[in-house]
């Protein structure tokens, strides 16, 4: 009997979110950052032996969640510009705080914040898309997340980018840098909007993003106005819009999706693309909700994602499987809409999926990486736990015990074990103070 790295004993083993079955009194062991066994604690081989054994003493433990969408540097403009329509918010607070703040170094620390933010409320993958991300994916590394990085691609003067004319070349220094670099890191693509990005730039970046094998990763039909907008100057819906670029394919994820005509829901189906849903940033921002049941019961994947700080502003995905689970049913007058399990499996093996990450994590099997959480269902607000649907509705990210990424355990004991903290915090701190020194 090999001698493991980990040993997680005597806990309710919720492998697979999608099916709901828990299994009391189980194991999970881990071997160079796979699962190497799992089960019941009564067919635990007594000969087991490993390097660190952790005693989960009958809380849950299931896959680490995945946010499908996240701007991380943006915690720094956590609450500087709420209660405001999304034009108004990018164009007069936003990008302007963008042009005046952001270079590599707060990119760096402020996704570091994110990445803790995330990993404390049990989330284990995140798909980030902003400038400056080879800063964010460095923070990402450090903190030993498993990350899908998007470089930022827009058609005016950008953070590490101020001449538009290289936003291609600079995204393709990216991807050059970063493939083949950290196991724990995919890099991608992440093209604005179709209003911000030409014609000429989305169909550059998509070329680019395939002779990479990229995703590639755009704001889709967010607001009724962006809808009129495309219709304004290309005569099409935004989706209709990508597919006349020829840019729907299975590599390309879009984000948010709100206004989508019955057309375009074809469109996507037909063409293999992804959608990623961001319900409490288009809540926060006014801007609607997404055809979610139509768009799955029509078999485009779907992932969940908190978008970033400044529209949310958490990034507590179990707030927004709550938050989701909730909306579609209020908006559709049906209870039974959009229920818990189907969301607790957008934020688990659904995620992984529209990642391209199916094969590694959102589930937990032998041969999968141990990307998996510890959770604490003896709170009170957890008590009784009849089933997972509790998590949804009941569930918070303080819950969230001990997290372990690519079988390493990065938080236990609600203490962060990757990097330091205390330091992240007071550099953001300062930062801070920088945003509110220059108004």
């Amino acid at each position: 009997m090999p001698t493991h790295d980990l040993l997680i004993t005597n806990a309710a083993l919720l492998a697979n979110p999608v099916d709901g079955r828990v299994q009391e009194a189980a194991y999970l062991a881990v071997l160079d950052g796979a699962i190497a066994g799992i089960g019941a604690m009564a067919d635990l081989p007594g000969e087991t032996r490993a390097d660190r054994v952790i005693d989960a003493a009958g809380n849950l433990l299931m896959p680490g969640l995945i946010n499908c969408h996240c701007h991380g540097a943006m915690t720094l403009f956590r609450g500087l510009a709420d209660d405001l329509p999304l034009m108004t918010w990018l164009t007069e607070h936003i990008f302007p705080s963008e042009a005046r703040l952001v270079d590599a170094e707060m990119v760096y620390w402020c996704s570091k914040l994110a990445a803790a933010e995330m990993i404390l409320a049990g989330t284990t993958t995140v798909a980030d898309a902003y400038f400056h991300e080879d800063a964010a994916a460095r923070a990402f590394c450090e903190a030993g997340m498993r990350a899908v990085a998007a470089q930022g691609i827009i058609d005016f003067p950008a953070p590490g980018v101020p001449d538009p004319k290289k936003n291609i070349e600079q995204a393709a220094g990216f991807l050059s840098a970063w493939q083949g670099k950290n196991s724990l890191l995919t890099p991608a693509l992440f093209c604005h909007s179709p209003y911000t990005c030409s014609a000429d730039t989305l169909q550059r970046a998509k070329a680019l993003a395939r002779e990479a094998g990229s995703f590639f990763f755009i704001h889709l039909a967010e607001t009724r106005g962006e809808v009129a907008q495309i219709r304004e100057q290309h005569g099409c819906t935004p989706a209709g819009l990508l597919h006349t670029l020829g840019l729907l394919d299975e590599q390309t994820i879009c984000v948010h999706s709100v206004w989508l005509e019955k057309a375009d829901i074809e469109l996507l189906r037909e063409s293999g693309a992804k959608v990623v849903t961001c319900p409490e940033s288009n809540m926060k921002l006014g801007s609607g909700i997404a055809p979610l049941a139509a768009l799955l019961a029509a078999g485009v994947p779907v992932g969940l994602g908190t978008d970033g700080c400044a529209s949310n502003n958490d990034l507590d995905l179990f707030q927004e499987m709550a938050s989701c689970a909730r909306l579609h049913k209020v908006a559709a007058h049906e209870p039974t809409r959009m229920p818990a399990a189907g969301v607790l499996g957008m934020a688990t093996e659904g995620g992984a999926g529209v990642l391209g990450l199916g094969r590694q994590t959102g589930r937990l099997a032998l041969g999968l990486r141990a990307d998996c959480l510890i959770l604490d269902r003896k709170q009170p607000h957890l008590t009784p736990f009849h089933n997972p649907e509790t998590l949804v509705y009941a569930g918070r990210g303080s819950d969230v015990a001990t997290v372990l990424i690519d079988g390493k355990v990065v938080m236990q004991d609600r203490r962060l074990l990757s990097f330091d903290l205390e330091e992240t915090l007071d550099k953001v701190r300062r930062l801070a103070a920088r945003v509110r020194a220059r108004g």
